[in-house]
């Protein structure tokens, strides 16, 4: 399998990152393959071998103990605002960038190891991953793709034969994450939290080249200039900040249009490409409260579901503080010229949100009066704590009959009231392009806790017994069609007995 990686990020200098190889693992069997991702990278087999010497070979590259050609591995540099404590310095303690790759669109994607041993960025942290986390990765990166929520996702699932401790022992694994790259705005604050302005200037220029080639076509600036990684122009750093900004409204809107709550929005799990990263404490939202939140060290509800907005206005915010003395010497001239861009980012966030929400009741083009519409659904499900998911799939449920609404029958008739006579006279003159709107924009499954949870351990109890990962390719199968009705989506569609009342979740690592 020839697979050709270049180590464009390693080549910025010794400043950016460790170089160092994985640590060996004792048996590395191969446990997932997503083969649909392997596809879209031009990853294929030229092996005359069976299947099984395949296998066995994806499972030495994929946990490091053998390396592609070209790979360079590194650890990456960065540091972050962790719950809006400042930590000068983060970096990769369990990850190592193998390199990039193209598709054969051009498109350049990172390949990394998470839980594939220790760099100077550890911490006193032994590395590894957990079998758990590394399949909880593999399924919500997955439900986010077919969600079509931007995010970053899983290769393979590489077990390692050796156990992790945490409070007890779990066996190992070993995650491939793909990513169009690992540039947080965390990587920015490393060199800035230096006064390194030098390598914020190749920083930027290299995330204009890997992210935004477009910029560099449209600058002002002398294209000898253009390519120069120690040269950058005022005009290059604002455009490259707004388009930054302008990749985090679809990204936030979607987590908000699906229910999903990331958990642990510090900087260094904000990226510049605005893809989702890091599924750690992510969870999803059943019953709909804006204050929603489960991370168990989210102890102040920093990164509640309803404030995931305002959390990337601040995060964005601190990208443009690293920012400022690439604009202008003057620091308050610097300010002057981002923060329209800010301005702007909120007012956009605030209008995009009313069209995102819109189109889950039917309408493409919000007009006077459908804010409210929209709020006073909102608080009804706040006020009764109505199922999220279930109450938007019975809307839409409410047009299939010949386009005609309907009755929705039981207890949420009565809980809305009147409400739905407003909703049902709003959208009376295209029901049928409401109908097909609504479709697409209002999953009928997503990964809802308490079922990803009872996968996870029925996989790992299966997995150490006798192999056997029906239970998970099942629930996958529904997962990657999650606009579909399928035979086995009504097994994944029932809300928690419990309210998810004292359900939390974990960093992993």
């Amino acid at each position: 399998m020839p697979i050709n990686l270049s180590n464009s990020y390693r080549d910025l200098g010794e400043s950016f990152s460790q170089q160092i190889l994985p640590d060996p693992v004792a048996q590395p069997s191969l446990l997932l393959w997503n083969e649909a991702l392997a596809q879209t990278l031009g990853l294929t087999f030229d092996s005359t071998d069976n299947k099984e010497n395949d296998a066995d070979l994806l499972a030495q590259y994929f946990s490091g103990n053998r390396l592609m050609e070209d790979s360079k591995p590194i650890a990456q540099a960065y540091s972050g605002h962790q719950f809006g404590q400042f930590n000068p310095q983060l970096g990769d303690g369990r990850a190592h960038l193998l390199g990039d790759i193209a598709d054969e669109q051009g498109q350049r994607w990172d390949i990394q190891l998470k839980g594939s041993g220790v760099s100077q960025f550890s911490r006193s942290g032994d590395g590894r991953c957990a079998l758990g986390p590394a399949l909880r990765e593999y399924i919500m990166s997955e439900a986010m793709f077919a969600l079509g929520v931007p995010t970053t996702r899983c290769l393979a699932v590489v077990t390692t034969g050796q156990s992790v401790y945490r409070d007890r022992p779990f066996a190992g694994a070993i995650v491939t994450r793909v990513a169009t790259s690992h540039i947080r705005v965390g990587t920015f604050q490393y060199f800035a939290a230096r006064g390194d302005t030098e390598s914020l200037k190749k920083l930027t220029n290299y995330s204009i080249k890997r992210h935004f080639p477009e910029l560099l076509a449209e600058s002002a600036v002398e294209s000898s200039k253009a390519t120069d990684d120690n040269e950058i122009s005022s005009e290059q750093v604002l455009n490259f900040f707004s388009a930054v900004l302008s990749k985090q409204i679809p990204l936030v809107l979607s987590w908000l249009r699906v229910g999903f709550i990331h958990g642990v929005m510090n900087t260094d799990n904000t990226a510049i490409s605005g893809e989702t990263i890091d599924y750690g404490p992510c969870a999803m939202m059943n019953a709909y409260h804006w204050e929603t939140v489960f991370s168990s060290i989210d102890r102040n509800s920093r990164y509640a579901f309803g404030k995931q907005i305002s959390i990337m206005q601040w995060n964005m915010t601190r990208l443009a503080e690293t920012l400022l003395p690439l604009i202008d010497s003057d620091e308050d001239a610097a300010v002057a010229q981002l923060q329209p861009l800010l301005s702007q980012f909120h007012q956009d966030f605030e209008e995009n949100y009313l069209k995102m929400m819109a189109v889950k009741i039917g309408i493409d083009e919000p007009e006077q009066g459908d804010g409210k519409l929209i709020s006073e659904l909102i608080a009804i499900m706040q006020k009764n704590s109505l199922d999220y998911t279930k109450t938007f799939t019975a809307l839409t449920d409410a047009l299939t009959d010949s386009l005609n609404g309907n009755a929705i029958e039981g207890p949420l008739l009565n809980l809305l009231g009147e409400w739905l006579p407003r909703w049902q006279i709003r959208i009376a003159g295209f029901k049928a392009a409401a109908h097909e709107l609504m479709v697409s924009n209002n999953p009928v499954v997503i990964p809802r806790n308490h079922d990803v949870e009872a996968i996870l351990a029925t996989s790992q109890a299966s997995y150490q017994e006798k192999g056997d990962l029906t239970a998970l390719y099942e629930f996958l199968a529904v997962l990657r069609q999650p606009y579909t009705v399928l035979d086995n989506t009504k097994n994944y569609q029932n809300s928690p007995a419990d309210g998810d009342e004292n359900y939390h979740t974990f960093c992993g690592t």
